[in-house]
Order: structure tokens, then C-alpha cells, then sequence
């Protein structure tokens, strides 16, 4: 059965909790969680003395670990998800100004940075560092607004 991810499905849990994983774990770290949860949670595994109603609630464990595996363990649909939790925590997080691709902003060689206005007469700052290590999101050195990073390479 492959599991379809809808925008309405995707982010209606915290795959990567479900796994007791992190978002930057490998394939095969996320692997061992997950084979390491359905040999707990499997209904084969259970014994015969566990109460019905825990039964139910790890039943329910191992199809979550299940549906977590089916969207972490493929690479296409894992980033995906991936995608749709970044855009969720940028708009809950940080309120977006605009959207500036690094072409259009100003190289300052004598700092190493990139630079662009912000309407409130500050300044956003990119370090060649953080533009290497492909910072998205960029806070203006006077206001709280913020800009995302686009088309980067």
C-alpha cells in the first residue's frame, strides 16, 4: 500500500517524533528507529497479559510508526514533508517581508557579505559563510522583519 500525502495528512504529525528522530538523521538512523519501534509496538509481538485498552493504544503506535516510516523512508515523499514543515515554521515563526534572490542583493567584498535594504533604512547582512551554508532566512539589523533567500545553488 503506498501511503498518498496530501496537504491535509502530511502535517498533521510530527513524523520525525513518531520515529524519535531528528529532521537531519540519515536514512539509516531513521531506519533503526523505525525497525527498533515495530518490533515493540507490533501487535505480533504483544503478549497475552497486556489489557485490552493498552493493546488498542500500541496498535496504534505501530501504524503511526508505520505512516511515519512510509513518508521518511522514501526520499521523494521525505522531502517533500520536509518542505511543507519548513514553509509551515516560516510563516509561524518568522513573518516573511519579501522574498530576495541573492543575485539582486549587493556583494560587499571588502566584508565578504551580501547586503540588502530593508524599508525601514537597515540592513539585511549575508555572510559568505552563512550564504555557503545556505541560510535562508535573514533578520534586518534594525527591525524585526525578515527576508527569505531564493534560487540559491
Amino acid at each position: 500500500m503506498t501511503y498518498r500525502m496530501t496537504s491535509e495528512n502530511i502535517l498533521q504529525k510530527d513524523w520525525y517524533e513518531i520515529l524519535g528522530a531528528y529532521p537531519s538523521d540519515s536514512l539509516q538512523e531513521l531506519r533503526q528507529n523505525y525497525q527498533r519501534l515495530v518490533l515493540l509496538y507490533h501487535p505480533d509481538k504483544q503478549s497475552g497479559d497486556v489489557p485490552a485498552g493498552e493493546l488498542e493504544e500500541r496498535v496504534q503506535r505501530f501504524i503511526e510508526v508505520d505512516q511515519a516510516w512510509k513518508i521518511l523512508g522514501n526520499e521523494e515523499t521525505k522531502r517533500e514533508y520536509d518542505l511543507q514543515r519548513r514553509e509551515v515554521a516560516m510563516t509561524q515563526k518568522w513573518p516573511v517581508d519579501a522574498q530576495v534572490s541573492l543575485e539582486d542583493m549587493n556583494w560587499i567584498d571588502a566584508d565578504q557579505c551580501y547586503t540588502y535594504g530593508c524599508r525601514c533604512g537597515g540592513e539585511y547582512v549575508l555572510s559568505k559563510e552563512e550564504a555557503e551554508e545556505n541560510v535562508l532566512l535573514i533578520c534586518c539589523d534594525t527591525c524585526s522583519l525578515s527576508i527569505e533567500i531564493l534560487n540559491r545553488s
